[in-house]
């Protein structure tokens, strides 16, 4: 999963960037308003971290403006303005859920978790379909209950596909899920990942769709 974090400050943006990539997500950081509403009309997030006091353009500007664009994508409000004015404010201008500064970063993943969940319109902690389950709270998966490691990229590629069984993802789009601005991506880092899912989860978990991308079946 891809996320937006949108921090202006460089201390605790790098803080929340190696807490969210230590969770396998990849993750885009942009430290003022204008570059965050560039992000989000240039590239397609699972989530947005967002800060409210940031320069060139306020974070209240950005939500309203990704909310006019009709974009439902997450967004979790991280900010230090606490009085029940803001937050109220944050959650009404379109923001999901609102944390205030200092955080716990365990309960800043649980709620990215729940957001994204809701998003897929999934109620259930994990993921789990055809004998596949997925724990994003763990990162433990398993086959029939047996356990299965996964590397950090195996499970990025097949974590989207299992979460909307039956949706085709391009290759874009999956190059999208697993890989940030600053890395490096090879034209077939996608098929190899998914060759190492196939290899330790069966050649029918994941399906390729001829011309379009891949699907992991609904039956």
């Amino acid at each position: 999963m891809r996320l937006l974090l949108v921090e202006d400050d460089a201390m605790i943006g790098e803080a929340v960037l190696a807490v969210l990539r230590a969770a396998h997500y990849a993750v885009d950081w942009v430290r003022d308003g204008a570059m965050a509403d560039t992000a989000l009309r240039s590239e397609q997030y699972d989530l947005v971290l967002l800060d409210l006091g940031l320069p060139k353009r306020d974070g209240f500007e950005v939500l309203r403006a990704l909310r006019a664009r009709r974009n439902t994508t997450p967004v979790l409000v991280a900010t230090a303005r606490d009085a029940v004015g803001d937050r109220i404010a944050g959650l009404d201008a379109g923001a999901d859920d609102y944390v205030v500064k200092p955080y716990d970063t365990d309960e800043l993943l649980a709620r990215i978790r729940a957001l994204i969940r809701r998003s897929v319109g999934r109620a259930e902690p994990a993921f789990e379909h055809r004998g596949v389950s997925l724990n994003p709270a763990t990162h433990e998966a398993s086959l029939n209950g047996q356990p299965v490691l996964l590397s950090a990229r195996e499970w990025a590629v097949l974590e989207p596909l299992l979460a909307r069984p039956g949706t085709v993802l391009s290759r874009a789009q999956l190059e999208e899920k697993l890989f940030s601005w600053k890395d490096d991506v090879s034209s077939n880092a996608v098929e190899v990942y998914i060759h190492g899912v196939r290899k330790k989860l069966g050649n029918d978990i994941i399906q390729t769709v001829r011309g379009l991308g891949y699907l992991v079946p609904k039956q």
